[in-house]
């Protein structure tokens, strides 16, 4: 299915006018033909000014008015005619009727439709009071926020991840004709490739794990390599709605945690790496310290040690250098043997 653009002039207020003029004279008319009734001019006068005024609203239904990056696409009998795109007051066939499956389609995104009817309660009565749907297409650019999964990663944890996806209609003839619905058409193929991607990745970065599939053990995680996870995302999910006429500007994640039942003993385990990782810090700058003091000492001939002397000065530098405490200092006023 192929997009036509009807290139119809925006003659819709030049219809309106002359259509109400034409139904003014009518009403002129069947009052003229009631005057002269009797004769056969009052009688033909009487029967058009009625048929005129049966038919004459049939040229409204025609009349069509569009805003800025709107469209609709209109259908003859059942037949696909075109669609029309740019704002202003058009005129078309009055017989024929706009179509868009996705217009009662209420999702989590911006600029989406209302829904079909207000629900209202009277004297504890539920009313449902239906409203005009329009079949109007946006063409804007716009947001979907779709619910935050549970998703096992690559070593089987599981996460939580939301997207944000922006995208917009592109060609309305797939968008209305190729898919049932196009809109959720769009967040089940969001969901879908969010699920995919995130598989292939772990959350944080893990050993001997590949996420581009080139056989090479890389440092790909959720957590790290975020704006590749989101590229990632976007073009999976555009080549799934391509046939759909849609395009998916961008994909973010707007959120990624680990899940609840397994977020404690995660914050733990990074916890107990975190300690690790200050550990070897302080130790090896304690042995550096120590290293700079023997040295010292030695250049200086501040003192003279020997073997035993030198592993009691190192166990005490250790000591005080990585312990969690101020150390508390013990005065020997005795020998050292």
């Amino acid at each position: 299915m192929e997009e036509k653009i009807l290139r119809t002039k925006k003659n819709g207020m030049a219809v309106l006018l002359l259509t109400t003029l034409l139904y003014l004279a009518a009403i002129g008319v069947v009052i003229l033909g009631a005057i002269n009734e009797g004769t056969a001019l009052g009688t033909v006068l009487l029967v058009i000014g009625i048929i005129w005024l049966c038919i004459g609203w049939i040229p409204y239904c025609g009349l069509k008015v569009l805003k800025p990056q709107e469209a609709l696409v209109l259908t003859l009998f059942g037949k696909y005619i075109g669609t029309l795109k740019g704002d202003g007051f058009y005129y078309v066939n009055p017989f024929v009727s706009a179509v868009n499956p996705a217009a009662q389609t209420k999702l989590r995104q911006s600029g989406d439709v209302a829904s079909s009817g207000a629900h209202i309660n009277i004297s504890g009565e539920d009313l449902n009071a239906s409203v005009n749907i329009s079949k109007k297409i946006s063409l804007k650019i716009m947001t979907l926020n779709n619910n935050r999964q549970k998703i096992n990663d690559c070593l089987g944890n599981p996460i939580e991840i939301g997207i944000a996806v922006t995208w917009r209609v592109l060609d309305t003839a797939k968008a209305v004709f190729e898919v049932d619905n196009y809109k959720e058409y769009l967040s089940l193929q969001c969901d879908s490739a969010l699920r995919n991607i995130v598989r292939l990745y772990p959350y944080d970065v893990a050993p001997n794990v590949d996420t581009t599939g080139d056989g090479i053990a890389d440092e790909g995680s959720l957590r790290g390599s975020s704006e590749v996870v989101a590229a990632r995302i976007r073009d999976e999910i555009q080549s799934k709605v391509e046939m759909a006429g849609l395009e998916i500007v961008e994909a973010r994640i707007t959120y990624l945690a680990y899940a609840p039942e397994i977020a404690a003993v995660m914050l733990q385990r990074q916890q107990a790496s975190a300690i690790i990782d200050a550990r070897k810090m302080i130790v090896d700058g304690a042995v550096g310290m120590v290293e700079m003091a023997l040295e010292r000492l030695s250049e200086k001939n501040v003192v003279e040690l020997d073997e035993e002397r030198k592993a009691a000065m190192v166990s005490n530098l250790l000591v005080v250098l990585c312990g969690n405490h101020d150390a508390q200092p013990v005065v020997n006023s005795g020998s050292l043997y």
